[in-house]
């Protein structure tokens, strides 16, 4: 039985959010995930308006400045801006098919994690994002799986357990990953902000020094766009 021929593209990874602002949490996970799934592409991709929760307190170009500052000087790490230049919802269906087009039949990886792959059957097209990317479900020890329906047939008919097994197609399989989640959330920093509290060591300096600067997330500040 021949081998499956291993893919001549390089691979990539996605990684999204509102990133209302970054911190270490996030750019922990991003450093372990890519590690784990040896890729030298892995691209942070800030949410513009997204379409499961409240639109973010920072303005959108706020949001991509800090994130630049954050993987600034980190190979292999870069910032996105394709869903804050787009207009409407920030769809990920959207994001994935552009992707596509430029990419040919390179691997894709789209990390989330797992309470958002439980409710991916809420995406818009979600179907369509299993033809288009890899599934790569970031997970704690503590975390739940809870599929229902046709999404527990879709992710279950498609899981590999060893990372290698991403390289072999462009798109189609799901990998539970398991890393390290700190206890860092932005919603606690823009709170601590609010009450004149300092989040120092949650987030990267330069990013605080941006927030400073700029007057982002304190009491009665208005955020610049």
């Amino acid at each position: 039985m021949s081998r499956p021929a291993k893919n001549r593209f390089a691979a990539i990874g996605l990684f999204g959010g509102t990133f209302d602002p970054v911190h270490h949490g996030h750019l922990r996970a991003a450093l372990e995930a890519k590690e784990l799934l040896g890729l030298d592409d892995f691209r942070l991709l800030p949410a513009g308006t997204p379409p499961h929760r409240p639109s973010p307190v920072a303005p959108a170009i706020h949001r991509l400045a800090m994130l630049r500052l954050a993987v600034a000087g980190h190979p292999g790490f870069s910032v996105d801006d394709r869903e804050i230049r787009r207009a409407g919802l920030s769809y990920m269906v959207d994001t994935l098919r552009e992707f596509r087009q430029e990419s040919g039949e390179a691997p894709l990886m789209l990390l989330i994690g797992q309470d958002a792959a439980n409710a991916l059957d809420t995406w818009h097209e979600w179907r369509a994002i299993f033809e288009l990317a890899h599934l790569v479900i970031m997970r704690r020890p503590e975390s739940q799986e809870s599929w229902s329906g046709e999404l527990q047939q879709h992710v279950e008919n498609r899981f590999v357990k060893r990372p290698a097994r991403l390289r072999e197609k462009a798109a189609g399989y799901v990998l539970p990953l398991e890393i390290t989640q700190l206890a860092i959330s932005s919603t606690d920093i823009r709170d601590r902000l609010s009450r004149g509290r300092s989040p120092g060591f949650l987030l990267p300096d330069r990013v605080l020094d941006y927030i400073s600067q700029n007057r982002l997330y304190f009491a009665g500040a208005v955020g610049k766009g």
